[in-house]
Formats: structure tokens, C-alpha cells, sequence
């Protein structure tokens, strides 16, 4: 019993390492990969696709709290005209954040070249923390002008 005792004590703190990085590193690709959808798409139709957070899946929220999920739809309106959503991403379960860090960023258009439009000072970060905030699991996702995204660990550049 001493010994199960001791491999359990030594084993869940790895397994929930394990399992939250698994999570927040999911989380943060599910968004990369979206913004990339949504980049490709502009550049192939040749029109503006805008990524927006979406507390229901089918409007813009209009806030910068991006884990209430997203939607990716073509063009550059406010909020998606009918038949436009081309993606949809639900709200994350984990208790977990995903905000701008600018505190405004509430979407982020592509036009047809691929360059992310309307980006206070050129560059966004947005930052996803676990339900704790435990520094070692924040990661961060930053778009500049250039329109690619770019995952980045805490600790570099803006990710805090």
C-alpha cells in the first residue's frame, strides 16, 4: 500500500501536467488554425474574412474575451450577413481565458492580400490562461500585419 501510496503522490501531479498543457496547447491551435483558415480563404476568394468572438456561434460578441468561442465569415461587416459563417468554434470547458491583451480586440479581418486589418498598434496579443492563471501554462497567440499568427510561450515578448 506505501508503495501504490508513493507512485500515486509521484504520478497525478505529472498526469495533470500533462493533461492541462495537452488542453491550453489545443486551445490555442484551434485558434492559429483558424486564423490561418480564415487568411487562406480571404487570399483565395479574393474578399476580406473576418474572425470574431462569438458568445453565441452565430453573431460577434463585440468583446475581447475570445473563450466564449468564435466564428470565422465572409466579410468585413459588423456581424456576419445570412449563409457567411464558414467556421465556428464553441466556448472552452476548462474554466480557462482567452483574451486580448489590448483589452479591445473583439476580431480580426484578412483582406484579399492576407494582411490582418485594423490592429491597434500593428501587433495583437492574446493571451490564454488556465483556470489558475499558473504562469508555466500561459501561452499566447500574436498577429501582426503580416497576418500570420504566431504561438508564443509566457515569458516571450508581450505574453504574460
Amino acid at each position: 500500500m506505501a508503495i501504490v501510496g508513493i507512485l500515486l503522490a509521484i504520478g497525478i501531479p505529472s498526469f495533470q501536467y500533462v493533461t492541462t498543457t495537452d488542453r491550453i496547447s489545443t486551445e490555442i491551435n484551434n485558434l492559429v488554425g483558424d486564423m490561418q483558415f480564415a487568411r487562406a480563404e480571404a487570399i483565395k476568394e479574393g474578399q476580406t474574412i473576418t474572425v470574431c468572438a462569438s458568445a453565441n456561434q452565430s453573431t460577434c460578441s463585440g468583446t475581447a474575451t475570445w473563450n466564449t468561442g468564435w466564428i470565422a465569415y465572409s466579410g468585413s461587416g459588423a456581424q456576419p450577413a445570412s449563409g457567411t459563417i464558414l467556421r465556428v468554434r464553441r466556448q472552452f470547458t476548462g474554466g480557462d481565458t482567452f483574451k486580448a491583451a489590448d483589452g479591445t480586440t473583439s476580431a480580426v479581418q484578412f483582406n484579399r492580400e492576407g494582411f490582418a486589418l485594423n490592429l491597434t498598434g500593428g501587433t495583437v496579443t492574446l493571451q490564454l490562461h488556465d483556470s489558475k492563471h499558473t504562469a508555466a501554462y500561459t501561452r499566447c497567440l500574436q498577429l501582426t500585419l503580416s497576418g500570420l499568427p504566431t504561438p508564443i510561450a509566457n515569458g516571450v515578448g508581450a505574453c504574460s
